[in-house]
């Protein structure tokens, strides 16, 4: 389960970066979640899945506008900007250092010095995968810290709140919640068009079956599963995958770096699942 919500969700990485060339990021990130949402909800009817009320559905809520709204709506306007989707992938894999920062505060989680050490070398190995290609959008940056910000603190947040949700219908109403914000965003500060129906289509089917449906109900299975620190460790290695991505499906080159950040990823990551 891991190794595929790694590999599926540095996939989106390459989805987004085709789809903000064909239409405007709020507007691709509103058809996305409103897609997914209402696709898993009618599964979940027809399933028959329990549907949250009262106070949990107010968490889910919560959670759905940070991890959802916060963070894509961010990373997908620093795509937009210019800013390259490896450091995008950069920033958000200094995920785990920021939930472990705070998740013996907020979730009572101790953190051995093992994990720390596996936390330096996944940072260490983040670091490395795009070394060679950062390049600075100030304001790109900031809403790529931003969509950081989100991520983290909504795992937390649903971590402490809701561990044990259905993850058909909670993941469909974080899907569902944050769709009108993003829409409403795209309205007031987009010109909502579509520039190549072709790209849009393709990653929009891409990011709603594979990078919405099946990584979040992934993503939502792990944490109701194992502590938030440790679901947290498998981003040190999105960057590298990435690039591997990258060179595999649009021939972008596949430097030795890279592949130093994926050994140094990949040791980060069994380190900080032990105790």
């Amino acid at each position: 389960m891991p190794a595929v919500f790694v590999l599926l969700w540095s996939s989106a990485f390459i989805a987004g970066a085709i789809g903000v060339d064909a239409a405007p990021p709020l507007l691709l990130i509103f058809a996305r979640f409103g897609a997914a949402g209402l696709l898993l909800a009618g599964y979940a009817i027809a399933v028959r899945a329990p549907w949250p009320r009262g106070r949990t559905l107010a968490h889910l809520a919560v959670s759905g506008l940070l991890i959802q709204a916060v963070q894509f709506g961010a990373l997908y306007s620093a795509l937009a900007m210019g800013l390259p989707a490896g450091v995008v992938a950069l920033v958000q894999g200094l995920n785990p250092v920021v939930i472990a920062l705070l998740a013996a505060r907020v979730l009572g989680e101790r953190v051995t010095r093992r994990q720390w050490a596996g936390f330096g070398l996944g940072a260490a190995g983040v670091v490395l995968a795009v070394a060679d290609r950062i390049a600075f959008s100030p304001l790109g940056v900031l809403l790529a810290l931003v969509g950081l910000l989100g991520l983290s603190l909504g795992t937390l947040y649903q971590k402490r709140h809701i561990p044990d949700m259905d993850v058909r219908t909670g993941t469909a109403v974080q899907f569902l919640v944050a769709a009108p914000p993003l829409g409403a965003l795209s309205l007031l500060t987009e010109t909502p068009h579509v520039a190549h129906w072709g790209a849009f289509g393709a990653s929009l089917t891409w990011m709603v079956l594979v990078n919405s449906i099946g990584v979040f109900l992934l993503l939502n299975t792990m944490l109701r599963r194992s502590p938030a620190s440790t679901v947290a460790a498998l981003f040190f290695l999105t960057p590298s995958v990435t690039a591997v991505l990258a060179w595999a499906t649009i021939g972008q080159a596949l430097d030795p770096l890279a592949a130093a950040g994926l050994v140094l990823g990949g040791a980060g990551v069994l380190l900080a699942g032990r105790r």
